[in-house]
């Protein structure tokens, strides 16, 4: 059987490794929510930039907006 000592010595470290653990998962939370809002903007720039590309094919001529047929094949 664990001698008190023992057991405070364990109890001490699991409550190290607890606040460890903590801190980590803390700075995940952080990491996470940075990565979260630069895919948000990345999203919204390539919408933006899909929005321009379909603007500027509609201001190309009826028979340069569809591609001709040599040009499918390759």
């Amino acid at each position: 059987m664990a001698s008190i000592e023992e057991l405070n010595d364990r109890v001490e470290r699991l409550l190290l490794r607890h606040q460890e653990l903590q801190r980590t998962h803390a700075l995940a939370v952080q990491q996470l929510g940075v990565v979260a809002a630069e895919r948000d903007s990345l999203r919204s720039r390539l919408a933006a930039a899909r929005q321009r590309v379909d603007a500027l094919i509609e201001r190309l001529p009826p028979d340069l907006a569809e591609p001709a047929p040599a040009e499918e094949a390759r």
